[in-house]
């Protein structure tokens, strides 16, 4: 027996007016409709609901038994309806920005999402850490709707990107190296180093932090891939390898045995908010919008 909602609305309409036409006008059904519907329903539950005359309607011994139990369906129906409205409404209004690094730098989250909630008061920003192994930082699988990543990022032609902050470039290094008591290292004195490398699925990412352009051809050593800030110290400290980085994140990994060098001949490494070229949330250009501010003020300060 299958017994829709709407023939519940059309039942308890009738049993309330006692009246077909005044039941149809207000469901706006034509009457004739609304008859073929109770006696569909009446044949599906086997059983007279009205009492029908040329001068009234009543309700049958069952029909009256029926209307109540009819009413707390209804309700039912409509506090699930109204639940799965609530959580459509919140899914709308959240925002999940995803980042594979630390984006502290003088308070630029906290200064976005300032500026984000002024003008969106109601949504909501869930920030998503990704690991390395995912250079775009969940836009290529869909999970992040905006993510701060590291240019470049891979299949660029998906995806467009504001530029947040510029740095310069970093080695980081067991503080027992030759090199360490350099206040600034060339580049050419680290060709021959091990380097610490991203996973491959990096892509171009991998190469970028591996400055492959900049080795005139002679290829990198890798002395062991890593995938996280505490592997990368681990690295370092056991003399595996070095590892370039943003001086923004040098205090990740100058804990004790570790520091981190300035680097000549390197070009400046770029930290972007990026999305991708499908997006249609209003979310996310309300949030890019925001950065664009942050950083416009930043520099102009």
């Amino acid at each position: 027996m299958d017994v829709h909602g709407r023939d519940l609305r059309y039942f308890v309409a009738v049993a309330e007016e006692l009246h077909f036409t005044r039941a149809a006008e207000r469901l706006f059904i034509s009457q004739p409709a609304l008859s073929k519907q109770i006696q569909m329903l009446e044949r599906t539950l086997g059983v007279a609901l009205f009492d029908r005359s040329a001068k009234d309607v009543r309700l049958t011994e069952a029909g009256a038994a029926f209307l109540p139990q009819a009413h707390k369906v209804l309700a039912a129906w409509d506090r699930a309806w109204q639940t799965i409205e609530k959580s459509k409404r919140t899914q709308a209004a959240s925002l999940t920005v995803g980042m594979s690094t630390s984006v502290g730098r003088d308070g630029l989250l906290p200064a976005i999402r300032s500026r984000f909630s002024e003008q969106l008061p109601e949504a909501r920003i869930t920030l998503r850490q990704v690991g390395w192994e995912d250079p775009t930082a969940g836009l290529a699988d869909g999970s992040s709707a905006a993510a701060f990543v590291w240019l470049p990022l891979p299949d660029a032609r998906r995806f467009q990107w504001a530029v947040i902050v510029q740095e310069p470039m970093v080695v980081a290094l067991p503080a027992r190296h030759a090199l360490a008591g350099s206040k600034a290292i060339d580049f050419e004195e680290l060709v021959a180093e091990p380097f610490l490398a991203l996973p491959k699925s990096a892509g171009p990412l991998r190469d970028y932090w591996l400055a492959v352009e900049q080795r005139r051809g002679q290829p990198p050593l890798i002395g062991a891939e890593i995938t996280s800030p505490d592997e990368t110290y681990e690295f370092i400290v056991e003399g595996r390898g070095v590892c370039l980085l943003a001086i923004g994140n040098a205090p990740s990994l100058t804990r004790g045995g570790v520091v981190t060098r300035r680097v000549r001949g390197l070009p400046p490494c770029q930290l972007a908010l990026a999305w991708r070229r499908d997006a249609e949330n209003p979310l996310v250009r309300a949030y890019v919008a925001a950065a664009r501010e942050v950083t416009r003020d930043s520099r102009a300060g």
